[in-house]
C-alpha cells in the first residue's frame, strides 16, 4: 500500500524535507496500524526536520511527534479496526516514523483511545504542546492554588504557553503573560492574561541573587535568564514548572530563592509520561480542562505546507497551535 509522507533526508548540502510517496512495508514494526487524519507541528518536529541529532539520529526520517487517526489493523486486544486513537510522545517522530504521514505503525502501549468529548481535530489542536501544558498545570497546581496569587506564563503565544493560559483561566487563576510579540497582546488577553510583560523587560540579566516577590507560581517554556527571573521573583513556597530551553539551557543563579523562600522548580517531560497518568490527563483535557478558547488557538495547514511552517516555527513566527490536516 502506498502513502504520502514528509521525508527529511541528509544531503551533501544539509537536510532537505519534501513530500514523498512511500510503501507501507517501509513502516516500522508495531502492533497497531493507524490511518492518520491530523497531526500538529511542534518545535521538536522542526528540530527533527532540520537534522538535530539530539532528536533524530538516523535519516531519511518522517518527523511528527503527534498523530490522531483511525485504527486500520491491530494485533492488540486493546484496539480494533475503526477505533479513533491518539498517539503522542514516546519515540514517535523522533527515531520512529512519525505523524507527518498518512499512516503510522506503533506499539500498542503508545496508543490512547480518543476520549469522549474530543474530536480527532481537537486532540491535535491540543497535541503534545497542549498535553505538556496540561502536565505543567497539574504539577504546579499541586503546590499553588488560585488564592495564592498571580501565575506567570513565559513564551505565552507559543503552543504550550497559550494552552496553559486558557486552562489556568478556566481554573480561576490570575495570569501574567510574558511575550516578545507586541502584536499579540489582544490574543493573550483573550486567553485570560490580566497583564502582559515584554520579553525584553523580563529577559534582562539581574545578578542579584533574589528579587522582590511578585508571583505565586509559573509555567516556563523558554528557560535561560527568563526562568532565572521567574525563580527570583516567586513568593514564599512558590512553584514553577519548566519544559523548554529556546532561550538557553543553562541557569546562572544562586540557590538563595530555593532555601530562603522554599520554592520549587519542577521539570516537565511529555515524551515518556506514564500511561497510567497519560490516559486520565487526556480525559481531563476532553472535559473539565478542555481549553475554552480551543478553536481560537490554531491555524490549519496541509502536508504540502509543512516545509514552510517548519521554517516559521524555528524563527518564532508562529502563534498558538499549528494543526496539520493529513487526510
Amino acid at each position: 500500500m502506498e502513502y504520502k509522507a514528509l521525508v527529511t533526508e541528509e544531503t551533501g548540502e544539509g537536510y532537505l524535507s519534501s513530500i514523498k510517496t512511500l510503501d507501507s512495508e517501509q513502516l516500522p514494526i508495531g502492533d497497531v496500524l493507524v490511518k492518520v487524519y491530523y497531526s500538529s507541528l511542534n518545535y521538536k518536529d522542526a528540530l527533527s526536520a532540520t537534522g538535530n541529532k539530539g532528536v533524530t539520529k538516523n535519516y531519511p526520517h518522517t518527523p511528527g511527534i503527534d498523530a490522531a487517526g483511525i485504527v486500520e489493523l491491530s494485533d492488540s486486544k486493546e484496539f480494533k479496526a475503526g477505533d479513533q486513537v491518539i498517539v503522542s510522545g514516546y519515540d514517535l517522530g523522533m527515531n520512529t516514523a512519525g505523524g507527518f504521514a498518512e499512516y503510522i505503525r506503533v506499539p500498542a502501549d503508545w496508543v490512547v483511545k480518543l476520549p469522549e468529548g474530543l474530536t480527532m481535530k481537537e486532540a491535535m489542536i491540543i497535541g503534545t504542546a497542549g498535553f505538556t501544558a496540561g502536565i505543567s498545570v497539574t504539577r504546579m497546581s499541586e503546590l499553588v492554588k488560585p488564592e495564592n496569587g498571580k501565575i506567570i506564563v513565559t513564551g505565552a503565544t507559543g503552543g504550550v504557553g497559550s494552552v496553559a493560559l486558557s486552562i489556568l483561566n478556566g481554573l480561576g487563576y490570575e495570569t501574567v503573560a510574558v511575550s516578545g510579540k507586541s502584536s499579540e497582546h489582544d490574543f493573550l488577553k483573550s486567553l485570560g492574561a490580566s497583564e502582559i510583560i515584554t520579553r525584553e523587560e523580563f529577559a534582562q540579566v539581574d545578578k542579584r541573587p533574589i528579587l522582590s516577590s511578585r508571583f505565586a507560581g509559573g509555567i516556563d517554556t523558554v528557560g535561560g535568564p527568563i526562568l532565572e527571573n521567574v525563580l527570583k521573583t516567586l513568593n514564599l513556597l512558590g512553584a514553577v514548572t519548566t519544559c523548554g530551553s529556546v532561550s538557553a539551557t543553562q541557569l546562572n543563579m544562586s540557590v538563595f530563592p530555593f532555601i530562603l523562600r522554599g520554592i520549587s522548580l519542577i521539570g516537565i517531560s511529555a515524551q515518556n509520561y506514564p500511561m497510567y497518568l497519560r490516559e486520565p490527563l487526556w480525559q481531563k483535557l476532553a472535559t473539565d480542562w478542555k481549553p475554552a478558547h480551543l478553536m481560537e488557538l490554531y491555524n490549519e495547514i496541509t502536508l504540502d505546507e509543512l516545509v514552510s511552517a517548519i521554517d516559521l516555527i524555528l524563527q518564532g513566527k508562529l502563534k498558538g497551535r499549528t494543526l496539520v490536516k493529513i487526510q
